[in-house]
């Protein structure tokens, strides 16, 4: 079996930005910045068969490459105790309909959807239940004006990720360049 998900990744510059703002909050695991994506869609476990099924129906998504602006930090769950942050991004009509695309192909997978609403972001940490919270909204504070400009997308990848006791490892199991 395979964990699946469907991302897009950065420049070696924008994940360094990216990694130059995880810091400061004790019981946090960061994300290692060659790990850092933003998910387009989660698919979940799936056999081998799925797995090339899902990669030929990927050959299909027929979107251009665009520019992506991230801006801002927060943390999910809301109205919660923060237990992820996460760099959040401006509303992009083409990232929502590179989005749209790949998930009306999963649909004729027969795979279900996300039940909630999408949020794109790029996962920067994970935090324990010993976060102290007046780091996290010190950090969100002082991150709150985080900004990158025209991050280009070109290509989105089909990933697989095995969970570790020092997080997840993600492979590259196909990758679809953006015309």
């Amino acid at each position: 079996m395979h964990r699946l998900f469907i991302a897009t990744d950065f420049p070696d510059e924008v994940n360094e930005a990216l990694a130059n703002i995880c810091f400061g909050i004790p019981a946090a695991k960061w994300v290692p910045k060659d790990q850092m994506h933003l998910t387009l869609r989660f698919i979940g476990d799936a056999n081998d068969t799925m797995l090339s099924d899902i990669t030929e129906i990927l050959e299909h998504v027929n979107s251009s490459h665009f520019s992506l602006t991230l801006k801002g930090v927060g943390y999910f769950p809301p109205r919660r105790k923060p237990n992820v942050l996460w760099a959040g991004t401006e509303p992009s009509a083409e990232l929502m309909e590179l989005r749209d695309s790949i998930e009306n192909l999963m649909e004729e997978l027969r795979l279900p959807g996300e039940q909630r609403k999408y949020h794109a972001h790029v996962t920067l940490a994970r935090l324990r239940q010993e976060a102290p919270l007046d780091r996290v909204t010190g950090y969100l504070s002082a991150h709150g004006l985080f900004r990158i400009d025209a991050a280009p997308i070109t290509e989105f990848h089909l990933y697989s990720s095995v969970l570790t006791g020092d997080g997840a490892v993600h492979t590259k199991e196909a990758s679809f360049p953006l015309i």
